[in-house]
Formats: structure tokens, C-alpha cells, sequence
């Protein structure tokens, strides 16, 4: 669990390292994340006051981009490509997969905080599709059975 006041402090350093830059929007929320993980809920009116932006403009593009959290990703992450050319190579089918062996829907977190799962448009591996990305490592040509040795090698099979 977060502290408040460390939280706001923290965020008032980020906003420090980022004072004059124009744009800066996005490296802040970038920043916020990398620190804690994800976009804490409180830092979103600290960050508006600061770029004299509404609440609600500072919301809207952290919820506009898929890399932003608002809570705390699981230990590991599973992003499966969700593109067109990894749809015609059996995306959906593996994704449906991997979605009933996690017991996850799109963007949840089992409740032991082991696994996200996360849609994510086009990885770049339109020849190996299907693709994912687990931990920041590269999979391609998935089938059902290399999501299942995916999930072994990360300890999560059968994990819901």
C-alpha cells in the first residue's frame, strides 16, 4: 500500500525533474509509473495542477494509452498480440487459451497478484504471429501448447 504523503512528495520530484519541458505530460506519467508501478490515482490531481491542466485531461490520456496502469501489474505480465496479421495466424484461439488457463479476462490481475493479462496491438513479429511478450521477453509462433510451457516456466499453470 501506498503512503500518501510519500506518494505526493515523490511526484512533486518527478514534476521537479521535469519543470519547463514542453509536452511533458506523458514522460511525467511515464515517470510516475516507472516509480510506483503504476499511475497512482492521488498523483493524477497534483500532476494537473502542476501542467494547469483539468483533472479530467490528465485522466483521459493516461486512460487513453494501454501502457498506463492505475493499479499495480502482477508479478508477471503476458501481453498477447491482439493485431490483425497475428488474428490470421490464430491469435484469437491461443488468446482464448491462455485467457481460460489464467482465468483472466483482459487487463485483470489474478487475485494473488502472479499474473496480468494484457491485450496488445502489434509487437513487430507479424511474421512469427501469433506473438506475445511475457516479462519483456519476445514468443512467437504461439500455439495453445507453447502457452501452456510459457505458464509452466513462470510457475502459473493453472493459475486463476
Amino acid at each position: 500500500m501506498l503512503d500518501s504523503a510519500n506518494t505526493a512528495q515523490r511526484v512533486e520530484e518527478i514534476l521537479n525533474d521535469h519543470k519547463g519541458m514542453e509536452g511533458a505530460l506523458l514522460p511525467i506519467l511515464h515517470a510516475v509509473q516507472a516509480e510506483f508501478g503504476h499511475v497512482p490515482q492521488e498523483s493524477l490531481p497534483i500532476i494537473a495542477k502542476a501542467l494547469n491542466l483539468s483533472r479530467a485531461e490528465v485522466h483521459g490520456v493516461m486512460s487513453f494509452y494501454h501502457d498506463f496502469r492505475a493499479a499495480p501489474a502482477g508479478r508477471h505480465v503476458v501481453k498477447l498480440c491482439r493485431a490483425e496479421s497475428c488474428q490470421s495466424m490464430g491469435a484469437d484461439r491461443v488468446a482464448g487459451h491462455a485467457r481460460q488457463a489464467l482465468g483472466l479476462d483482459w487487463h485483470e490481475t489474478s487475485a494473488d497478484g502472479r499474473v496480468t493479462l494484457e491485450p496488445v496491438f502489434c509487437l513487430g513479429l507479424c511474421a512469427c504471429g501469433p506473438a506475445a511478450i511475457v516479462d519483456g521477453k519476445l514468443h512467437g509462433r504461439l500455439d495453445e501448447a507453447k502457452v501452456d510451457a510459457i505458464l509452466r516456466d513462470l510457475d502459473l499453470g493453472g493459475a486463476k
